[in-house]
């Protein structure tokens, strides 16, 4: 009886063995610990001649350089184009205006007909964008009211561009029916500012912008400002809004301070990149900012990475945070 039962229990094994050893073959291997110099990381920016576009350029030049990451710049739409692009697998992350990521995540605003997109977090705040208004120095207009009736570039059609300009606007009880819209990019608007085309445009980006400075190096012109009855209207109903000063000087023939208001131009990531790669990544762009040539750079800080932030971190981004205290 012993032996019977010693072989019953032999056979047990045996099978219990191969039938073990057929599961582990089926399972898929376990996958590798990626890192930041194994994965490409497509990134998407904005116009060529914007400051999404040269500030991301000098960072991946010596994130590339320094760390061994496969950074590859890309010029796109800018805000909402970014996080569609994002939605949809074209770039792994993007350079986006707070306020419009926080409508993507939400669904509303610019978002609405899209509905919220939930396939992206936030990686980290990186400078204020300015919402610059430009208008040549002869056309006689000196606020944000004298732009009823005229022909006014409001940026990219779906831009967030074109919905700081909705809302700057709006505060003035002028909407877009009251103006000659025209949809075009920073280039395209100075140079029909320069040609006479049109009278006025918008551009949210940090200020010095290119686009801008050419500009002004061949064409007179002014920033029109915002008043502080206005800017406070606008704050109450954006509270994404702060008030921003463009010191003199930032472009030829602009001799004082221009008041107006500023956003964050914001890192963000798809979830498809790994927690590892984006604590990899969210520690390279901070701890090498000083590398940076871009007069950007020179806004950057961790406190400022984190704050006013409405959308998640991804979990990479938040453990470098928390790691460096920025996050408690």
């Amino acid at each position: 009886m012993k032996k019977k039962l010693a072989i019953v229990v032999s056979l047990i094994l045996v099978f219990a063995t191969l039938f073990c050893t057929a599961c582990s073959n089926n399972e898929p291997d376990a996958p590798e610990t990626d890192s930041l110099s194994s994965v490409k990381i497509n990134v998407g920016t904005g116009g060529t001649t914007g400051t999404y576009y040269g500030f991301c350029n000098t960072m991946a030049t010596v994130l590339n350089e320094k760390v061994g990451s496969q950074l590859t710049v890309m010029s796109s739409g800018a805000s909402k184009a970014n996080i569609l692009d994002i939605d949809d697998g074209i770039v792994d992350m993007a350079i986006v205006q707070n306020d419009v990521m926080d409508y993507a995540y939400n669904g509303t605003s610019l978002f609405e007909q899209d509905g919220a997109i939930k396939s992206f977090s936030t990686l980290g705040a990186v400078y204020a964008e300015v919402c610059q208004v430009i208008a040549r120095a002869d056309s006689g207009i000196k606020t944000i009211a004298d732009l009823k009736g005229k022909k006014v570039s409001v940026g990219d059609s779906g831009s967030g561009v074109e919905f700081n300009a909705q809302q700057i606007l709006g505060a003035y009880d002028i909407k877009f029916e009251d103006i000659d819209k025209q949809n075009l990019s920073f280039q395209a608007s100075a140079d029909a500012l320069k040609d006479g085309k049109i009278d006025a445009f918008f551009c949210t980006a940090g200020a010095p912008t290119v686009a801008i400075t050419d500009l002004a190096t061949t064409t007179d012109i002014v920033i029109v400002e915002i008043d502080a009855e206005h800017l406070a209207a606008l704050q109450k109903d954006y509270g994404f809004y702060a008030e921003y000063k463009i010191p003199a000087g930032t472009y030829k023939g602009v001799d004082k301070d221009a008041t107006t208001v500023a956003v964050k131009a914001t890192f963000i990531v798809s979830n498809e990149l790994s927690e590892q790669v984006v604590y990899e990544l969210t520690k390279a762009i901070y701890e090498n900012k000083d590398e940076y040539t871009h007069d950007k750079a020179k806004e950057m800080s961790l406190e400022y990475a984190v704050s006013s932030i409405s959308v998640p971190f991804h979990p990479g981004a938040e453990k470098y945070f928390k790691e460096v205290g920025a996050i408690k």
